[in-house]
């Protein structure tokens, strides 16, 4: 029921986010300022230190004498200032950075949310059992009894799962017990 409110919750919460991200308003024929650059690197040359050039500008234009403004160089040495430079056309979607990133922290907030609900639910949906006491009672006297002695519930059955894990879980440390003390017994009547 819980986990049928958080996938309700986080689906509306998804599409909502998928929504805000399509319908905002596209910029420069569907490209935002930030989904294109042109990314000039140049080096070191004479006395100017490097430096890394950015602008929004086509593919076509993506080069040294459309992208380093001011230019750091006098008008003869433009030409071989430029084939030091490396220009890269960059393309990327903002749209789908933001919408995988809405997803992530919604999947992220549902698991929060579920580990909230089962840190304050856990305590009331386990009920104190009565025979888990005599059983641990039982372990800590394990020479003057044995744990095979201790009374199981046979007409009661588990409701939840964590009754059932938790009846497995004894069931195995009883096994558990068995073995050892077995182990231990044959141990000492072979030595």
């Amino acid at each position: 029921m819980f986990a049928q409110c958080v996938w309700k919750y986080a689906s509306s919460l998804l599409l909502v986010a998928l929504l805000c991200c399509i319908l905002s308003p596209p910029a420069q024929a569907g490209k935002s300022s930030e989904d294109i650059r042109c990314k000039c690197i140049c080096p070191p040359y004479r006395n100017i230190s490097g430096h890394i050039y950015n602008k929004n500008v086509s593919q076509k234009d993506c080069n040294c004498l459309h992208v380093v403004e001011p230019m750091p160089v006098p008008g003869n040495d433009v030409e071989a200032y430029c084939l030091l430079c490396e220009c890269k056309y960059e393309e990327r979607s903002t749209t789908t950075i933001k919408v995988i990133i809405i997803i992530y922290l919604s999947v992220v907030g549902a698991l929060l949310l579920y580990m909230a609900f089962l840190v304050l639910v856990d305590p009331l949906i386990r009920k104190p059992d009565a025979y888990t006491q005599p059983l641990h009672n039982e372990e800590e006297n394990e020479d003057a009894r044995s744990l095979a002695t201790v009374p199981t519930p046979s007409g009661a059955r588990a409701n939840t799962v964590l009754e059932r894990v938790e009846g497995a879980q004894q069931r195995w440390k009883r096994q558990v017990q068995e073995q050892r003390k077995t182990v231990f017994d044959r141990h000492k009547m072979l030595s």
